[in-house]
């Protein structure tokens, strides 16, 4: 598959990025950080190397916050309308970008359900049965 560049931006669209494929990791996570981070079930995040994230507009308004007693838990989000935007790895190889800030459709899905265990007792992998609304 060839690289593909995928542009991304915060809610306000004050910050803008680029990422390029291919990733580490397309996954889902339902740890109890990751719930309170994104104020859902759990987050869907992909991991690429440092080298392929680039900020095209607006990496000034970015504010970050590292958790004290995490290893490696971290969350930036836009100044202007705290949306989530992507944050680097603490030992800085890595970005990991929050999916859902993708103006592009990623190629591929999600391959993983880490930290499943974690999940809140009415999380189920399968919702198809779920009513969809527009």
């Amino acid at each position: 598959m060839a690289e593909q560049v995928l542009q991304g931006s915060c809610l306000c669209r004050s910050v803008r990025y680029e990422v390029t494929t291919p990733f580490m990791r397309f996954g889902h996570c339902y740890c109890s950080r990751c719930r309170k981070a994104t104020g859902g079930v759990r987050s869907t995040n992909i991991a690429v190397p440092i080298a392929q994230f680039r900020w095209t507009q607006g990496e000034a308004l970015v504010k970050r916050f590292d958790l004290p007693e995490a290893k490696s838990f971290a969350r930036q989000i836009c100044g202007n309308c705290n949306c989530p935007v992507p944050h680097a790895s603490r030992d800085r190889t890595r970005v990991i970008v929050p999916a859902g800030t993708l103006d592009d459709v990623p190629p591929g899905k999600p391959s993983a359900h880490g930290h499943w265990s974690s999940r809140v007792s009415w999380v189920e992998i399968d919702e198809s049965e779920l009513p969809c609304t527009d």
